[in-house]
C-alpha cells in the first residue's frame, strides 16, 4: 500500500570545508606535514612560496551557465579571494622571532624493528625456500610485543592461500622452533608460559634454574596467581630456595620485542611535539611546533591561466567551458585548503594558551602536585570552542616543556574535594596512592580498604571502589598480586 506523508525534519550537514578542518584539527605535526606535502603534489593550483602575489579582477561566466548550453549569463568574479594572500600567511605570524634561539625539540625514534632484526638473524641460517617462506610468513605474524598469537593451523590455511604453500602443523612447528632460538630470547612464543620458558632453557643450568622450570611447567597458575604455600608443600621447599626461584623468574623479560622496537611502524614513528612552551623568569612563551610546515599560496601560473581563459568569452567553446570549471576547482580546493590550516592553527593555539592559563603553575614548576583539576568542557569555555573540538586538537598531540615531553591528554583529570571543601585534582590523590604502594611492605600488601582509610588520614575522603578504580588506572594489581615472599 502506497501513502504520501509530510514530515518535517532538523538536520545538519557538514560542508567538505568542515569536514577537511576536522581531520586536520586530529593530525599531529608530523602527519600534517605529510597531508601538506601530499596536498602540495596533489593539487598544482597550491604551491609553497612566500613571494607576494598581486590581486587580478577576472570574469567569469557563472558556473550555472557553463554547464548549459547557452552560456549567456556573465558575473563579475574577484580574484582576490585566490590571490590577496600576503607575504607570510597568518598562521606563520604567530611563529616567534626569536624562533632560531628555541631549544630542539627532540624525536624518539629506534633504528631497527624487531622484524628486520629477525630477518636478519633468517638469513643467517641454511634453511630450505620452503622454510625460508614459512619463516617469514610467521615473523610478519610477531606482534610488538615478540608473541606469535596466531594458530599454527590459521597460519597454515594463510600459507596455502596466500603463498601457494601447502605445508602441514608439524613443519610450521619445526620452523617456529628455530625463530624461538633466536634474539632476544623469548621471541616467538605462544604464550607468557612458554615465552618465560625459552629465556629460562638458555640460560646455564643451575639448581635455582633447574627449579624455576619446574615450577613454570607444572606450577604456573598457582605461580601467577602468587599461592606460594601451594608450591611449597607441593615441592617440599623451603621459602629462601622458593624466593630464590622467584627471583630467577622475575628476572625475565615478559615482553621480548618492547625493548627491539615492535613492528615496523613503531620503529617508524617518533614523537614530535605540537607546541613548545618555555618557562623564562616566571613567564610562559608558547610557540607552535611549524618548522616543517611549508608556507602555502596560490600558484601564479594557475591564476593567470584562469584569467585568460575566463577573460576570453568571445571564443569560449565547451571544451574551454570545462577549461575553466577544471581550474576553478582547483583554485577554490587550494584556498580551502589554506583557509583550513590558518583556521587548524588559530584552533590549535587558542586551545593550547587556555590550557597553559589553567594549569600555568604546571608549565612554571613541572610539580605534579600543581595541575588543577581540568576537564574539556573547562578549556572548550575558555577557548570559545565546542567540546568536541577540544577533544580533536588534545588528540595525539604533544607539548615540550622545560621539564619534558607531555601528551596534552597528560593535563586533563577530573576534580574532588577534600574533607575541608578544597578542590584538587583526582591525579594528586593516584600521585599518593603509588607512594604508599610502591613502599609497602611486599610481604603484606595494602589492601583497597586500608589504601581508603590512609587517604581518609590526609583528608581525602574516597570510596573503596573508588581506591579500585585509581588502582587500575594505575595498572597496578590487586594486594593478592603484588603480595612477595
Amino acid at each position: 500500500m502506497l501513502k504520501q506523508q509530510l514530515q518535517q525534519k532538523l538536520q545538519q550537514k557538514l560542508s567538505p570545508q568542515q569536514i577537511q578542518l576536522i581531520r586536520l584539527l586530529e593530525l599531529p605535526a608530523i602527519e600534517l606535514e605529510e597531508r601538506v606535502k601530499h596536498e602540495l603534489e596533489d593539487n598544482p593550483a597550491l604551491e609553497e612560496g612566500r613571494e607576494p602575489v598581486d590581486d587580478f579582477e577576472r570574469t567569469e561566466e557563472d558556473e550555472s551557465g557553463m554547464d548549459s548550453a547557452s552560456a549567456d549569463t556573465e558575473t563579475d568574479l574577484s580574484l582576490g579571494d585566490y590571490l590577496s594572500e600576503d607575504d607570510i600567511p597568518d598562521y606563520k605570524l604567530r611563529e616567534m622571532s626569536e624562533r632560531v634561539e628555541q631549544k630542539e625539540d627532540v624525536p624518539f625514534s629506534v633504528s631497527q624493528s624487531l622484524n628486520e632484526c629477525l630477518l636478519q638473524q633468517l638469513g643467517l641460517r641454511e634453511l630450505s625456500e620452503k622454510q625460508e617462506k614459512i619463516a617469514e610468513y610467521i615473523i610478519g605474524n610477531i606482534d610488538d610485543d615478540g608473541y606469535l598469537r596466531r594458530d599454527l593451523s590459521a597460519i597454515a590455511d594463510d600459507l596455502v592461500f596466500q603463498a601457494g604453500q601447502d605445508v602441514q602443523e608439524a613443519e610450521i612447528e619445526d620452523v617456529l622452533s628455530i625463530i624461538q632460538d633466536f634474539e632476544p630470547a623469548g621471541v616467538g612464543a605462544r604464550s607468557l608460559q612458554e615465552c618465560l620458558l625459552i629465556q629460562l632453557d638458555k640460560r646455564e643450568k643451575t639448581p635455582v634454574n633447574t627449579l624455576s622450570i619446574r615450577i613454570l611447567t607444572d606450577y604456573f597458575e598457582e605461580f601467577i596467581r602468587k599461592h606460594y604455600d601451594k608450591i611449597l608443600r607441593s615441592l617440599d621447599i623451603d621459602e629462601n630456595t622458593l624466593k630464590k626461584a622467584i627471583h630467577e623468574i622475575t628476572m625475565l623479560n615478559p615482553k621480548p620485542g618492547s625493548s627491539w622496537g615492535g613492528s615496523m611502524e613503531v620503529a617508524m614513528s617518533r614523537i614530535v611535539p605540537d607546541f613548545l612552551v618555555e618557562a623564562n623568569n616566571g613567564e610562559l612563551i608558547l610557540n607552535m611546533n611549524n618548522r616543517d610546515i611549508p608556507a602555502l599560496r596560490i600558484n601564479r601560473e594557475y591564476a593567470e591561466m584562469f584569467q585568460d581563459y575566463a577573460g576570453n568569452k568571445a571564443n569560449q567553446t565547451s571544451e574551454m567551458r570545462d577549461a575553466v570549471q577544471f581550474v576553478k576547482q582547483k583554485l577554490d580546493s587550494a584556498q580551502w585548503f589554506i583557509d583550513a590550516i590558518k583556521q587548524r592553527q588559530e584552533t590549535l593555539q587558542r586551545t593550547m594558551e587556555a590550557i597553559i592559563l589553567l594549569q600555568r603553575d604546571f608549565f612554571l614548576t613541572g610539580d605534579e602536585a600543581t595541575l588543577r583539576p581540568m576537564i574539556l568542557k573547562d578549556v572548550a569555555e575558555r577557548a570559545g570552542y565546542d567540546i568536541s573540538t577540544i577533544s580533536r586538537v588534545s588528540n595525539s598531540k604533544y607539548v615540550q616543556t622545560n621539564f619534558g615531553i607531555y601528551p596534552l591528554k597528560y593535563f586533563f583529570s577530573e576534580s574532588m574535594q577534600t574533607d575541608s571543601g578544597e578542590e584538587i585534582s583526582t591525579r594528586e590523590v593516584k600521585k599518593i596512592m603509588k607512594e604508599h604502594i610502591d613502599s609497602e611492605d611486599k610481604r603484606k600488601p595494602l589492601t583497597d580498604e586500608e589504601l581508603a582509610s590512609i587517604l581518609k588520614e590526609k583528608g581525602y575522603v574516597i570510596a573503596r571502589r573508588t581506591v579500585a578504580k585509581y588502582r587500575e588506572q594505575l595498572g597496578v594489581p590487586v594486594a593478592r598480586l603484588r603480595k612477595e615472599i
